[in-house]
């Protein structure tokens, strides 16, 4: 079982976890940057909140591929080409975010960038799992 890290007197993380402890017996397991296409390498959507629910998706793929669930992502990297598609609409983001990955927050960091190497790609998704066994 992961645990939240969030300092004592600290106002509560908006949507992610300030920092997560993960169990030592665990085998962690690195997600490489994921994108919003298909096991063909399609992209089927081409606007924000479809590319975000599949690259979410892809993420969960690799993880269970390698023996986890949502419950054992404890970090998430998100690189952005727009930062407003996110900050503009959080209640969306976060409706689509539980679709795919649940009630689990890891720790998260967004970045902004100027592009991605897929051009169609809006964006992109890296991951840290501690799954347990």
């Amino acid at each position: 079982m992961n645990d939240i890290i969030h300092p004592e007197g600290w106002k509560a993380a908006k949507g992610y976890a300030n920092g997560v402890s993960a169990p030592a017996n665990g085998r962690t397991l690195y997600v490489g940057g994921q994108i919003g296409w298909n096991a063909d390498q399609v992209f089927e959507c081409h606007d924000f909140f479809g590319q975000m629910e599949q690259t979410l998706k892809n993420v969960l793929a690799v993880v269970e591929a390698g023996g986890g669930q949502a419950s054992d992502i404890v970090r998430l990297t998100w690189y952005v080409t727009d930062k407003r598609d996110y900050i503009d609409n959080q209640k969306k983001v976060g409706e689509v975010y539980r679709t795919v990955m649940g009630r689990n927050f890891p720790a998260m960091a967004m970045v902004q960038v100027a592009d991605l190497m897929e051009d169609e790609a809006l964006i992109e998704i890296e991951a840290t799992a501690v799954v347990s066994g």
